[in-house]
């Protein structure tokens, strides 16, 4: 079989991640970059010997088998609709999208056309999740907490809400989607953040958001975000079970049980591997691992901006199952003049 060749939409970090990765794969081809920065997109193809195209249309009229949509949160979008149309398969990175209205028209256009999708929730490949899944079959859980207390990172348009969407949406959406897959889906949130920004020019994001869960299948949990440290401090899950506590992070995880304490490691690089591996060779028609398709990555991307939402507003957000057997956003309690949030 030849190569598979990929386009890459966006020529940022998060692309040139998966440019590295991608370029290891002996059954892959760089075949272009496009950014609106061209000299980003430039850059980013020389160095794999890879051409520079003007814009998505230019890219795809190129033939990509597939293609990596690698770009701000912002930025969302058209890029994706462009693709669908295509008929071209789509690896997208989270957060899909910075609205709800955006994410759902998208996975509307891609159950349509029957596309295949992936999305880089990476921690989904960590072993240890495995690992937890397993210790947690037949053990109902009770609580889980998350947290992800971090710097912002350094890029312009991060601490913009109208740009990231916030630390909750942009940064936390990694241990979100870990509670929905080893605790299930979430009822009801209820969140507060601080109404300061970090210290950073042009800020106006929460420097830190609380929030409180209850999840459909009776467990509750807590979420812990911060933007104002100089360093990643802490991103993971603290579980508790019957008779067993979990203490999961990319790193690895912790197992308590009454007959001890024992550590498994991980291997995040790893699992960064493993996403884009199970994307190729379910392009290629040779596996089928693909573990965050679209339409469940649109599961997270509602908890997650509902998070926001009742922090934004000060009231609590419910999540009724739709038709689909997804979440659907609803804001209880009455609205303040001008407020909305319409699912």
């Amino acid at each position: 079989m030849r190569a598979c060749r990929v386009g890459l939409v966006g020529a940022g970090g998060v692309a040139q991640r998966h440019a590295r990765v991608l370029d290891g794969f002996a059954d892959v081809e760089i075949l272009g970059v496009t950014d609106v920065t061209r000299d980003a997109a430039a850059e980013l193809a020389d160095a794999y010997g890879a051409r520079a195209f003007l814009d998505v249309d230019e890219l795809l009229a190129a033939g990509p088998d597939a293609v990596y949509v690698c770009v701000p949160p912002f930025a969302h979008g058209p890029v994706e609709e462009a693709v669908v149309a295509a008929g071209v398969p789509m690896f997208v990175e989270k957060p899909v999208a910075l609205d709800l209205d955006t994410a759902e028209r998208i996975a509307d256009l891609v159950a349509r056309r029957g596309l295949l999708t992936g999305v880089g929730h990476h921690w989904r490949y960590l072993h240890v999740v495995e690992q937890a899944r397993e210790l947690l079959a037949d053990r109902p859980v009770r609580m889980v907490g998350g947290s992800w207390l971090d710097r912002v990172p350094p890029v312009a348009w991060w601490a913009r809400r109208d740009r990231s969407g916030g630390p909750v949406v942009e940064q936390a959406a990694h241990v979100l989607d870990l509670m929905r897959l080893l605790v299930g889906e979430v009822a009801e949130v209820s969140a507060y953040g601080d109404g300061t920004p970090p210290p950073v020019e042009g800020a106006d994001v929460d420097s830190v958001t609380t929030a409180a869960l209850r999840f459909a299948e009776g467990a509750v949990g807590t979420l812990a975000a911060a933007c104002v440290l100089g360093w990643k401090h802490r991103a993971g899950l603290e579980i508790v079970a019957d008779g067993l506590a979990l203490s999961l992070a990319e790193d690895g995880l912790t197992i308590c049980a009454e007959d001890g304490e024992r550590y498994l490691p991980a291997d995040p690089d790893g699992a960064r591997v493993a996403v884009d591996r199970a994307f190729v060779d379910a392009v290629r028609g040779v596996g089928d691992d693909v573990r965050v398709p679209y339409a469940e990555a649109l599961g997270t991307q509602r908890l997650a901006l509902a998070v926001a939402e009742s922090a934004r507003t000060g009231r609590p957000v419910s999540l009724p199952t739709g038709p689909a057997g997804l979440p659907r956003v609803a804001v209880t309690g009455p609205a303040p003049s001008g407020v909305g949030f319409d699912a």
